[in-house]
């Protein structure tokens, strides 16, 4: 009897060998998949992130250089989407993996209030590339691949749930369910439901009709279940954003309006406005390397976890929980950074929204293909792409959440407190802290400190040990005065 984890996927499984050259090139009937699949699967993905197609501008394009100079809006826009469209496409072309890519919300955020106030915009843009070529540098060693196997499976499985959790919150946080207190309220309390402490609105209603309905055509095990509600979820707040008195503000970025002319001009002018060592004039070598670190680690393990969190769930890990031709998916994710930069829309890394198209029993490259020409749609239909309010979308995160949490949570052995401290700290860090690479980092230094103690020091891969001086030094850079 399949877990509930793998029920959806599990439904009407295809068998037989391949039938067409597209079957044989992605292995889709290998794997399990079908095309229907792929296909829903690349849309839900594609819906559930294009709130980044409105985000990354906003961050970006707000803040300001070392010069007083911002990046234009509509720019951005076209930067932003191209770049994931390209970067998707190749990951689902050469990865062959249900894996979705686009400007990373942790590292823009860097890139706009630490790097840019110290320098221009080519030259922010620049250290982002140079971190790039330094994460394809450790992939072509081989660095990259023996950090990510050297990674132990009870902490891999934490890493895995946390996620679920993290996105979970995202779904919640995104969808106005849950929203924070702000400072001047004088409370520990860092999250409150819905706007004020209640209930409200009609964008909230939007979002529990939503979950409802996505978890109960999953339980129905019915084809199609989050592309299904993320349709009728727009639908219906289209309908009530047309008939009722909805303040826009109580949508979030996007207000589910049709738009007056859905058809966008794309601007390209931001791409290849970059500055590879300019950043190091207005820094120094020190600052300039430090940079590029902190860029380049957070890159690094939000991919990692990324990675690992959606390949599990799609069920791609072997029995030792690798991923096979994991070079090339961590290859791309390298280039995809690089890219990133050289676009100007920031780095580019693999999108955790991309468990919303798993959810959907995509497993093949060919659901990565699909949210990649939906981005390439977007380039021309834009108005039309950010008109599913996030209100719609996020049910997906919810109901993908927790279908993480229930297929993995079993497989960590919670009697050696050596691996479940470590995976319980990462699992909830990563929410707590809404970040991917801090809940990565703890549990690394848990794991080797309680293995050391336990003297089991032995134990321990060399490599991971190197990750936990690594992560050491990251946390104490601001104390030792060097951010």
């Amino acid at each position: 009897m399949p877990t509930p984890a793998t029920a959806q996927v599990d439904m009407g499984r295809p068998s037989g060998p391949p039938t067409n050259p597209l079957d044989r090139f992605f292995r889709i009937s290998e794997r399990g998949s079908s095309l229907p699949r792929e296909i829903r699967g690349g849309l839900a993905t594609f819906f559930a992130m294009a709130y980044i197609i409105v985000l990354n501008p906003i961050i970006l394009g707000t803040a300001e250089d070392k010069f007083h100079h911002h990046l234009s809006g509509g720019q951005l826009v076209t930067a932003t989407v191209i770049t994931a469209a390209f970067t998707t496409l190749l990951m689902g072309v050469l990865g062959n993996v249900p894996i979705a890519l686009a400007a990373g919300l942790g590292v823009n955020t860097v890139v706009a209030l630490q790097l840019a106030p110290k320098m221009s915009w080519p030259d922010a843009m620049g250290m982002v590339v140079l971190a790039g070529l330094a994460i394809m540098l450790m992939v072509a060693t081989g660095l990259r691949e023996r950090v990510m196997t050297a990674v132990p499976l009870g902490l891999r499985k934490g890493i895995a749930i946390g996620i679920g959790l993290f996105i979970l919150l995202i779904g919640l946080v995104d969808s106005g369910f849950v929203t924070r207190i702000p400072d001047k309220a004088h409370t520990t309390v860092p999250l409150q439901l819905g706007a004020d402490g209640h209930l409200t609105g009609w964008p909230v209603l939007i979002f529990i009709l939503g979950t409802l309905l996505t978890l109960g055509l999953i339980i129905r095990r019915v084809a199609g279940a989050i592309l299904i509600s993320i349709v009728s979820m727009t639908v219906l707040a289209l309908i009530i954003d047309a008939v009722a008195d909805v303040p826009a503000e109580s949508w979030g970025l996007t207000v589910p309006k049709w738009p007056g002319n859905p058809v966008s001009t794309p601007d390209f002018g931001l791409l290849g406005k970059v500055s590879l060592f300019g950043g190091f004039h207005k820094v120094g070598i020190l600052t300039g390397v430090l940079f590029v670190f902190t860029v380049l680690l957070s890159c690094f393990f939000d991919a990692m976890g990324t990675i690992l969190g959606v390949s599990d769930e799609a069920g791609l890990l072997d029995e030792k929980g690798d991923l096979p031709g994991i070079n090339k998916v961590l290859m791309i994710d390298g280039i995809a950074t690089a890219v990133g930069g050289a676009s100007s829309s920031s780095a580019n890394t693999c999108f955790v929204e991309s468990t919303a198209g798993v959810g959907e029993g995509a497993k093949t490259g060919l659901a990565s293909v699909v949210t990649g020409l939906m981005f390439v749609l977007a380039l021309f239909l834009t108005p039309l792409a950010t008109m599913v309010p996030a209100q719609a979308a996020t049910p997906a995160l919810v109901a993908v959440g927790f279908l993480i949490l229930s297929g993995s949570i079993r497989e960590i052995d919670w009697s050696d407190f050596t691996i479940a401290v470590p995976a319980f700290l990462t699992m909830v860090l990563m929410p707590f802290t809404y970040s991917i690479t801090n809940g990565i980092g703890i549990g690394f230094l848990t794991f080797c400190v309680l293995r050391l103690v336990a003297g089991r020091g032995k134990e321990v891969p060399i490599a991971l040990y190197a990750v936990a001086a690594v992560f050491a030094f990251y946390y104490l850079m601001p104390a030792l005065g060097l951010l």
